[in-house]
């Protein structure tokens, strides 16, 4: 008989723990660390350090003790590179399933068949594969519709009318591609994209991409910017420059963009919670790997495009 994922790590004990003093970290950090103990280990790979991966984190470790599990975190640093080497981290760490918030979905194929190898079961946030065969399941956003959602608000409030529009991506991979070819694909075709320039998820660089678009295109109407970090850089460089009636769209609906929406400093902004992302991680590894029914392979995160029109129906976005 196979044994389950908890008698495996019983069987291991010792090796866990020459590799617990190997692989340094007490405590949970940005880079590596490890939450209360629990009996169930669990690898948490983030993949940057931008407020949505924070409150990402933040979100998995409160469930992970709620679910009595044991949570090892380590941070990618939006490098695929690092990314794989913490995956082998927490292989040496023995864990019993490993929840990835990927930095870019084609670095997933060498992740998981690393992770399979092992007999380590990865979870993914945010995105699935192709093929989920070999992947214990994902908590989905649905990115291109996050993008056609910002776009659909476009369509509406342009109400026919010819507009002009700038687009602040993230850093090129999976996320930001998916964002963008999400919002322009839902554009009217009264909307004219004339900019496109990634960000890099840092405010800073959004900045100086938001000075420069605004100088070549003084008339811009719309900016949808890929995530309110970045958005919240963009309104400042717009407004320097005389530009404070360039409406722009957003992503995230954490509690500062809610507030900036209803303030004006944004237009609207699609709501994916990461507080919602990460309850679902966790409950979902464990509840797979426990094979407990009712528990679903792929859960969709739901989405709200909030405008000032529904200020209230926005989640909670960050842990307390």
């Amino acid at each position: 008989m196979k044994p389950t994922h908890r008698s495996r790590r019983t069987a291991l004990a010792s090796l866990v723990g020459a590799a617990a003093l190997v692989l340094s970290g007490c405590g949970s950090g940005d880079d590596s660390g490890g939450a209360a103990e629990g009996s169930v280990a669990l690898g948490f790979v983030n993949g940057s350090n931008t407020h949505f991966h924070s409150c990402l984190l933040k979100a998995v470790e409160q469930e992970a003790k709620a679910q009595d599990a044991k949570v090892y975190s380590a941070n990618s640093k939006q490098d695929a590179g690092t990314e794989l080497s913490n995956i082998e981290d927490m292989i040496s760490r023995n864990v019993d399933a490993l929840i990835v918030q990927t930095v870019n979905v084609d670095a997933l194929e060498g992740d998981i068949a690393k992770a399979k190898s092992a007999g380590i079961p990865i979870y993914l946030t945010s995105v699935a594969t192709s093929d989920m065969n070999d992947v214990l399941g994902a908590a989905v956003v649905d990115l291109k519709k996050v993008g056609a959602l910002d776009a659909q608000w476009i369509e509406k409030d342009a109400a026919g009318k010819a507009a002009t529009v700038g687009i602040v991506a993230g850093a090129p991979g999976a996320a930001s591609d998916l964002l963008v070819g999400g919002f322009e694909d839902a554009l009217p075709k009264t909307a004219k994209v004339v900019a496109n320039q990634p960000g890099m998820f840092n405010p800073a660089k959004a900045q100086d991409v938001a000075e420069n678009m605004i100088q070549a295109h003084p008339d811009l109407d719309y900016a949808f910017v890929a995530n309110e970090e970045m958005a919240f850089a963009v309104r400042k460089a717009f407004d320097a420059a005389g530009a404070k009636d360039v409406k722009i769209v957003s992503v995230n609906g954490t509690e500062e963009g809610i507030a900036a929406v209803e303030d004006g400093r944004l237009a609207a902004t699609v709501a994916n919670s990461a507080l919602t992302i990460g309850q679902t991680a966790v409950q979902s590894t464990v509840g797979l790997l426990d094979k407990k029914e009712g528990v679903d392979k792929i859960s969709d995160i739901p989405l709200v495009l909030v405008t000032k029109d529904n200020l209230s129906e926005a989640p909670q976005y960050c842990p307390k």
